[in-house]
């Protein structure tokens, strides 16, 4: 495989990807801060027969999240089987009562679904986390895989990978496929969003309208689009990238001026798509994450194929002893957070910092979870001339219309602190092109 010539041209593609807006914000302390996304030019190059492995996994397990949904919103024999305490379900801030007894347009929920996997050092792939409500990322190796595309073409001529061109064609495919008529369009709360680059860039490879909520409303139970003459034009599919509670302000979060009033009353009546569905965040709890090989073999009837990280449950007095015996082995997450906030290590608090988190544990057991920590396979970055080891994790986006698809690429997130794990953007991590060979 030859990738060398691509690095002459690292400085060139980040300078281009500044200037194309490539971007993510974050709000802290109150401020809107926005920052370059920083791209390696090292591709991680992942195998055809282990991807079709991958693959395979990914699907059976948006398959199941999707039932699971429909299921908790619904008959909830998951509950009455005793297979997840209902606890674990109502007392997640991602249930909305709303939802009970909605079902969006085709059964479907899951969307779009971004998967967090990540290597260990002996080859296995273990999955961190699911994002099911607005997962976000698609756009960046996207973008990135066209600017060095451009820059080296021999280079992609010389390798046989899978293009990862066909995102919005998936895309495109997966709202359509739910749209009930009319124009499909992506809700975006505006500018200073922290994935708005991602929005307006989706948006044009799609074709979809890129909107925000003054552009539309509800009228005589069916949604409008309102141009700049004031036209109205029916919409069937809305491709939200708000989260629930500011999604309708008479439905959800009355405060919320960046919604539509009324858009989830004609969702219920089954009048309008939106994607994800509102509701999904019962299914990526981190506390309902644990659940998900139990619920692969219920609803689906076979093993998981792709592994959790080694977790538990303080929920469980089993699971609190061995998290209490094992403290400075393991990793605790707070299943409210995302981002990588709210996300310690064990080893690196002080005595007082662990009998404190220890006794926020004691207190609210249903708050947290544990994981083993992962020995990552580190995989290269190029700094400063040279190629070094840091920490990596792959985002698969998994799209859902007739059946679940996998599209055959993926962001890589890595760390540019040497010795740290967490590799999330809002924590200062860059990102890099996923190759997926396709000999």
């Amino acid at each position: 495989m030859q990738v060398e010539e691509l690095y002459r041209y690292s400085d060139t593609v980040n300078e281009l990807l500044a200037r194309y807006g490539v971007k993510f914000g974050i709000y802290k302390n109150g401020t809107f801060k926005e920052q370059l996304f920083p791209f390696d030019m090292i591709p991680r190059v992942i195998g055809k027969d282990e991807f079709a492995y991958l693959e395979k996994g990914l699907k059976q397990r948006v398959t199941a999240l999707n039932e699971f949904i429909r299921d908790i919103y619904s008959e909830k024999k998951i509950i009455r089987d005793k297979v997840i305490p209902e606890e674990f379900v109502y007392m997640g801030s991602g249930y909305l009562s709303q939802c009970e007894g909605v079902m969006p347009p085709k059964g479907v929920y899951t969307h779009i679904a971004g998967i967090d996997l990540v290597q260990g050092k002996n080859g296995k792939w273990y999955i961190l986390e699911d994002n099911l409500r607005i997962p976000s990322g698609a756009s960046y190796p996207m973008i990135a895989r066209d600017l060095c595309r451009k820059s080296s073409p021999a280079t992609f001529e010389m390798n046989a990978l899978e293009d990862n061109r066909n995102y919005a064609k998936l895309l495109r495919q997966t709202m359509d496929y739910v749209n009930t008529g009319g124009h499909t369009v992506i809700l975006t709360p505006g500018r200073y969003n922290a994935a708005y680059f991602e929005h307006s860039y989706l948006a044009e490879q799609t074709g979809a309208h890129l909107v925000t909520g003054s552009e539309l409303v509800v009228e005589n139970d069916n949604l409008y689009f309102v141009d700049y003459s004031g036209k109205k034009e029916r919409v069937g599919a809305v491709y939200r990238r708000i989260s629930d509670e500011y999604l309708d302000p008479m439905n959800f979060n009355e405060e919320s001026v960046i919604g539509i009033p009324h858009i989830y009353d004609i969702y219920r009546k089954g009048n309008v798509a939106l994607i994800n569905a509102p509701g999904n965040g019962v299914a990526d709890d981190k506390g309902i994450y644990y659940f998900v090989p139990k619920m692969i073999q219920y609803y689906l009837g076979e093993e998981a194929i792709l592994d959790n990280a080694p977790t538990y449950l303080p929920f469980y007095e089993e699971d609190m002893k061995y998290v209490l015996e094992h403290f400075d082995d393991l990793v605790l997450k707070d299943v409210a957070e995302a981002g990588g906030y709210g996300v310690v290590f064990g080893s690196g608090m002080t005595k007082e910092e662990k009998e404190n988190f220890i006794h926020m544990l004691k207190a609210n057991p249903r708050r947290f979870i544990a994981q083993e920590v992962i020995d990552f396979l580190d995989i290269n970055i190029y700094e400063n001339g040279h190629a070094v080891p840091r920490k990596a994790d792959l985002r698969a986006f998994v799209l859902m219309a007739e059946e679940a698809m996998v599209w055959k690429s993926g962001l890589t997130r890595f760390s540019r602190n040497p010795d740290s794990f967490i590799v999330n953007s809002s924590q200062g991590g860059g990102f890099k092109d996923t190759w997926v060979m396709a000999e």
